[in-house]
């Protein structure tokens, strides 16, 4: 799985799809972090309506770009979380250190100017 990367403002937005586990998440974290590296994006926005499961290597993939984020003083936040991908986000604390927006616009608009939802 290659994310779908798009800089919008100050958010780097990564629309996947899939299942976002083991087999793919070694390309997944270096196209993740290549996009980091080089677009000076502070916020990372995860669409995540294609998605159909996560395991905790994709939560892994997941924390490590929060990591990121943080360290430059930026959030994290999902878009279009679907039920079961976002029960496996409640369940493992994720949705406690970012923000789930209802839309992709109100998500860049927030994060640019460092609101909350």
């Amino acid at each position: 799985m290659t994310p779908e990367i798009e800089v919008l403002d100050s958010t780097l937005v990564a629309r996947l799809q899939g299942e976002l586990d083991m087999k793919v998440t070694d390309s997944m974290r270096s196209a993740l972090d290549q996009a980091l590296d080089t677009s000076g994006a502070k916020h990372l926005l995860f669409d995540l309506r294609q998605v159909s499961f996560i395991d905790s290597s994709g939560l892994g993939v997941i924390l490590g770009r929060y990591r990121r984020i943080v360290d430059k003083g930026g959030r994290l936040g999902f878009v279009n979380v679907e039920p079961p991908v976002r029960r496996v986000l409640e369940l493992s604390g994720v949705l406690r250190i970012s923000t789930e927006f209802q839309d992709e616009h109100q998500a860049v608009a927030e994060l640019a100017r460092g609101g909350l939802a």
